[in-house]
């Protein structure tokens, strides 16, 4: 499967915005979808995850009650609405699949075999 994230951009703390990711390639339906972030100096880390059959939703707890991820499997779609903005949200986003059951965890960048190639989300104090 391919992946196309975007929808990043320069915000001001407080703002919203939501990123979008086009998968292509295989069945969409089939594949856990997760978005990571990576700041500046910083590794990957797990942001929220979505799993393909019941549409479960996990989040990291620097993120939970601010962000919501969803999936729309007719569009072959992840999005990841992104509310009360702080600047350290700062980072470049990713999204990820995996392939399979929904059985698991999944927090770590090891889980997910494909990745988008990254959208940038700058948030202004």
């Amino acid at each position: 499967v391919q992946l196309q994230a975007s929808g990043g951009g320069l915000v001001q703390a407080g703002d919203s915005l939501r990123l979008s990711c086009a998968a292509s390639g295989r069945t969409f339906s089939y594949y856990t979808m997760g978005w990571f972030r990576q700041a500046p100096g910083k590794g990957r880390e797990f942001v929220a995850r979505i799993t393909r059959n019941d549409n479960r939703t996990y989040y990291a707890d620097s993120v939970k009650g601010r962000f919501t991820i969803s999936r729309d499997n007719a569009k072959n779609t992840v999005y990841l609405q992104m509310n009360s903005l702080k600047p350290e949200d700062t980072a470049v986003y990713y999204c990820a699949a995996r392939f399979g059951g929904d059985s698991g965890s999944f927090f770590s960048p090891n889980d997910y075999r494909y990745w988008g190639q990254g959208t940038l989300v700058t948030v202004s104090s």
